[in-house]
């Protein structure tokens, strides 16, 4: 990835992350909402009294990881020019090496006796464009996530549930259910494939060595916070869904924010 572009991807992936934990303030501020048992989002419910600048936090989050996944997809999109090795053996490129210093096929005779020499290469790796591209759509989610918000707060206020139950409560509540999913499901696959694209890449890059573990634990959080939706929407409590969820957002941030590391590290070592 060109450096322009690794450097400005890598400021605005870093800026999102911090927006997207904006609800992190509700320790510092009283927002009336128990953060064990509530939904994140209703943080930014139209009846909420920080209800708008939750929005806006979430919104601005959005827009900065959907402009940092652009950047990042299209520095991905372009030929990179050759394959050169470090001296400590690691590719300045997305080449394979076999040994220190050496890239995968250099020395190897081609036909004519030739040697290989270094390899033209192309930074259109699948999974970093599929990485990139869901993490495009988790920052568009994001963004419709803000301007589509709950009208109350469900799992805090018994009447708010009960028409909701009825159906009784704005469209919105729908929609917002629909791209909230969207944007989850955009960030699993985001997580799993830039990762793995890391590991590929170079397995001492800062992402590789902790996105696996961040995946994991991320999973687990989807999980657990699945399991205590569907017990909510059954009347069986909440099963701590607030504090699941809220692991599940943090885990996306700290995933985002060590992926801007690894790109701004990536550019210092060129």
């Amino acid at each position: 990835m060109p450096g322009k572009v690794t450097r400005a991807s890598a400021a605005l992936l870093a800026l999102g992350a911090l927006a997207y934990t904006a609800w992190v303030l509700e320790v510092l501020v009283h927002t009336g909402l128990d953060p064990v048992r509530t939904y994140v989002s209703e943080l930014a419910a139209e009846d909420q009294p920080l209800g708008a600048f939750f929005r806006a936090t979430d919104l601005v989050a959005g827009v900065l990881i959907l402009a940092g996944a652009v950047t990042g997809l299209l520095g991905t999109g372009r030929p990179t020019g050759t394959e050169r090795p470090t001296r400590t053996g690691r590719l300045t490129g997305t080449g394979r090496l076999t040994g220190p210093g050496r890239p995968a096929g250099a020395g190897r005779p081609q036909e004519g006796g030739r040697s290989s020499g270094p390899r033209r290469r192309s930074s259109r790796e699948p999974w970093a464009l599929a990485g990139w591209i869901a993490l495009a759509a988790f920052g568009a989610a994001t963004v419709a996530d803000s301007r589509l918000p709950l009208s109350c707060a469900a799992t805090a206020d018994p009447a708010c549930a009960a028409r909701e139950s009825a159906g009784l409560v704005p469209a919105t509540h729908t929609a917002h259910a629909v791209s909230s999913g969207l944007a989850m499901t955009a960030a699993l696959v985001a997580l799993v494939a830039l990762t793995v694209a890391a590991r590929r890449f170079d397995g001492r890059w800062p992402l590789a060595r902790t996105g696996p573990a961040l995946v994991a634990v991320e999973l687990a959080a989807t999980v657990w916070t699945l399991g205590a939706v569907a017990a909510f929407e059954a009347g069986n409590g909440t099963w701590a869904l607030g504090a699941g969820q809220r692991l599940q957002v943090l885990l996306v941030a700290v995933w985002l924010a060590v992926l801007a590391y690894s790109l701004a590290v990536s550019q210092e070592e060129r």
